[in-house]
């Protein structure tokens, strides 16, 4: 019987699944890098803003604690803008005719809220409450970063679900006390190794990981 392939094609064929198999993997590859990256995450964008506000004029130069602004954090899921008679409570004896501040001051005189840009946004179908991470003892800056330290704010975090697993997997690496969740500047009194298990344990911190934990 007359062979029809010449027998170099065996190796051809073999080389030729072998190497669908390696491209096909790194197109998976490159798209869960993709997926993953500053491009879609929007991690470290700073967004334009009608007023270009600056965390760190305000926390770290004048001190205001983030609760003064963010009054519903303890007791909320949602942090909170605050209204622009907060703002006025201070611009209207200082800065009082700086032309950045023109959008605050025809915000009060109309009574029509300022329209921000929102930097932090998860997706519909994730549930994030931010009571419970405040009251068990996660750090503003373990999500948000060193905002203290940004003049225009923008997303320190990837804020991905494998992110946000990472704590939930393991909160004794980042729970913290109380009493020092805004406290930007917080450094450990003792080794976290010994301090996070004793809060887990205090606070009653689960590692939840369930889908319904965030899905619901």
């Amino acid at each position: 019987m007359a062979q029809i392939f010449h027998r170099s094609t065996n190796t051809l064929s073999r080389v030729t699944i072998f190497g669908a198999v390696f491209v096909i993997g790194f197109v998976l590859w490159l798209v869960g890098e993709i997926v993953r990256s500053p491009y879609v995450t929007n991690q470290g964008l700073e967004r334009e803003q009608p007023v270009p506000f600056s965390h760190q004029h305000h926390v770290a130069g004048l001190g205001i604690d983030c609760r003064y602004c963010h009054t519903s954090v303890e007791t909320s899921s949602f942090a909170g803008i605050p209204p622009t008679q907060t703002c006025m409570n201070c611009h209207a004896q200082i800065w009082t005719n700086a032309d950045m501040l023109a959008p605050v001051r025809a915000s009060y005189a109309t009574n029509k809220p300022i329209v921000w840009s929102r930097v932090h946004r998860l997706p519909d179908f994730v549930h994030f409450n931010h009571s419970i991470h405040i009251n068990k003892g996660i750090g503003c800056a373990s999500c948000h970063g060193r905002i203290d330290k940004m003049a225009l704010t923008y997303q320190a975090s990837p804020l991905t679900m494998a992110w946000c697993l990472s704590c939930h997997r393991a909160p004794q690496k980042f729970v913290r006390p109380r009493d020092q969740v805004f406290n930007m500047d917080y450094v450990p009194a003792e080794d976290q190794n010994v301090l996070g298990p004793r809060l887990v344990k205090e606070y009653n911190i689960k590692s939840m990981t369930a889908c319904s934990t965030c899905h619901y």
